[in-house]
């Protein structure tokens, strides 16, 4: 038995090592591969006879023809290379661990929240949003993606996902629950804006809303919500927050603000002065340079608040005192979209040193208590929400590896399951699948046969382990674990893997 286990732990060490590889593992595949490549170009030249037979449908365009170019493609040889639509991304495999990361993030610290998970359609009716946001914003106008129904409606693939909470309240009868209702949901929205570094025609947000109750605390919880879903994936975030009162409280501001605005007309940039006369809060949340100067001396809507209103905003600020969460209090921060009452906040990146000023903004909400009534609830319900950026998110934590500051933990299993030989593979499927239903997750590629070239995948996964499953350890019934780290081997009964597995998975 001695002798036994020194053979097989030499040949698994013997395979990891760079250059002891036979020729025959490595030309193998190659013989493979090129054999695939001739298969296909036979494939291709049995087509050529009925392309010529087609070439008749040019002359004689009939609709008979058109139906039968359905083939055309299979054979055209200089047919371009679809692309991406503009302001569209792939999200690819080695974006995995980000993407994974903000998503489980995200369910995981709305649900420690007791948020509950929903989800709505991507196509809504158009009305639905040019009620709650408002004509007058950059959304309605230049940005919303807007489409005939084949019975003539007008649809709209949603911008956002606050409206459609608001209408799913109205529509399943959330106000015969228990309120407040909370939910949480992550989805794509689509905007048709200037691409750019985080910003893409359809983007994704996490979002959290809180229906049916008006309460100072579930403001600040929502703020602490969202910090803590940055904090917790290593990103480190600024909180700005305001008060834009009640509506009646923001119309006299409007007044008092458009007066001014137009006073300093001609120190605005050309789209700030469009939007005095369309929405002059949106003035506020100008960020071209030459508006700063204007906005910097505006009436601040503070001092337009009731003391109602001014009491509630401070409650706000307690709770934020009282939780650590720090904040920096904003009178410009307005939040442009019509629905939104009394609190708002945004976050942005913390920037770094080299950076300097403000960094990336991650995303905002705030209050909004006349939108599930106006859009026909029997009664007013208030709520408060945020929607995340998950597209800004992600390339916070990849410019956080490129400086070597991520702090994510390896995402996906952290064992491999490597194999050799026929028989070792379908018993290595039945392994893998009796690991899986004791809950242990393990990596594996049943197409590759060559030792060497599964440990070099292994290590591109950074596991701390491998299963190896030779033609030997099938007969004894037995694995090797290996420790990808130090190269020390171990003999495991099969039976006793699952056991093994998960020492090492904790």
């Amino acid at each position: 038995m001695p002798a036994k286990k020194k053979s097989t732990a030499s040949k698994a060490k013997a395979s990891t090592k760079k250059k002891t590889t036979a020729k025959k593992s490595v030309t193998k595949p190659r013989a493979k591969a090129s054999s695939g490549k001739k298969m296909t170009t036979k494939k291709t030249t049995t087509n050529k006879p009925p392309a010529k037979k087609m070439t008749p449908a040019k002359t004689v365009p009939t609709k008979k023809t058109s139906a039968n170019t359905t083939d055309e493609p299979k054979v055209r040889v200089n047919k371009k290379t679809p692309q991406l639509v503009r302001g569209m991304k792939d999200i690819i495999p080695k974006e995995e661990r980000y993407w994974l990361a903000v998503r489980n993030k995200a369910q995981e610290i709305a649900q420690s929240y007791c948020y509950s998970y929903m989800e709505t359609p991507v196509v809504e009716d158009v009305n639905l949003f040019q009620r709650s946001i408002g004509k007058g914003t950059d959304i309605i106008e230049k940005e919303m993606y807007v489409f005939e129904d084949r019975d003539g409606s007008k649809l709209a693939l949603r911008p956002e996902l606050t409206a459609s909470a608001a209408r799913a309240y109205i529509v399943n009868g959330f106000m015969s629950m228990p309120q407040p209702v909370k939910t949480w949901y992550v989805g794509a929205m689509f905007r048709h804006d200037r691409p750019q570094a985080g910003r893409y025609r359809q983007f994704y947000q996490f979002d959290c809303e809180v229906m049916g109750e008006r309460d100072p605390a579930i403001d600040a919880e929502l703020i602490v919500v969202a910090y803590n879903f940055f904090r917790d994936l290593g990103i480190e975030t600024e909180v700005h927050v305001n008060s834009i009162g009640n509506v009646e409280e923001r119309q006299r501001y409007i007044v008092e603000l458009t007066g001014y605005l137009r006073s300093k007309r001609s120190y605005l940039s050309e789209e700030s002065r469009a939007r005095i006369t369309k929405n002059p809060l949106r003035v506020l949340d100008s960020k071209d340079p030459q508006d700063m100067a204007v906005i910097e001396e505006a009436p601040q809507i503070i001092d337009w608040l009731s003391e109602t209103s001014k009491s509630y905003f401070m409650s706000v600020l307690e709770y934020l005192d009282e939780l650590e969460v720090p904040y920096v209090l904003t009178p410009t921060l307005v939040r442009g979209l019509d629905y939104y009452t009394d609190t708002v906040f945004e976050f942005f990146e913390t920037a770094t040193e080299e950076e300097g000023g403000t960094g990336l903004a991650l995303g905002g909400g705030g209050r909004y208590d006349k939108l599930i009534e106006q859009l026909g609830s029997a009664e007013e319900v208030p709520a408060c929400g945020f929607g995340l950026g998950l597209d800004r998110a992600v390339l916070v934590l990849k410019k956080q590896a490129e400086r070597g500051a991520l702090k994510l933990e390896a995402s996906g299993p952290t064992v491999y399951f490597a194999q050799l030989g026929e028989q070792a593979r379908r018993r290595a499927m039945a392994l893998i699948e009796t690991l899986r239903r004791d809950g242990i997750m393990v990596r594996h590629n049943l197409a590759k046969s060559a030792l060497k070239a599964q440990l070099e995948i292994a290590n591109k996964h950074s596991v701390t382990h491998t299963v190896i499953l030779g033609q030997k350890e099938v007969q004894d019934g037995t694995v090797i674990i290996r420790d990808m780290d130090s190269g020390n081997q171990e003999i495991v009964d099969q039976r006793k893997l699952t056991n093994e597995l998960r020492k090492i998975v904790k």
